[in-house]
């Protein structure tokens, strides 16, 4: 029997689309490895979303969410829990899809150590 995830909806979609969007755009191939160079600058290792969020990294690699006017660390924290949940759930599935390349050159961004 396969692992089948249980589909939680998204209670706050203004403040979900966004963000998701922007994690979208910055695993993009144009934009990972500037994504990942910020995470190295800052010492956040890669699992670490709520870091991320905090460090304002996001709208450093995405213009669009920079020029909302809104920031990662607010959108997020005006989630609901399961909406928490679901957005690093989605992170953590974009962080493994990673080219194996880029995973490699970045790889202490990677260890949980």
């Amino acid at each position: 029997m396969a692992f089948e995830q249980a589909q939680i909806a998204v209670q706050k979609t203004e403040d979900f689309e966004p963000l998701r969007s922007a994690l979208e755009r910055a695993f993009a191939p144009a934009t990972v490895e500037k994504f990942y160079r910020a995470m190295q600058a800052k010492g956040i290792r890669v699992r670490e979303f709520e870091k991320i969020a905090a460090a304002g990294l996001l709208e450093k690699v995405d213009p669009v969410l920079a020029g909302s006017g809104k920031k990662a660390q607010e959108l997020y924290g005006a989630l609901a829990l399961s909406d928490q949940a679901l957005l690093r759930e989605f992170y953590l599935e974009r962080i493994e899809k990673v080219d194996s390349n880029i995973r490699l050159k970045y790889q202490k961004l990677y260890r949980y150590y």
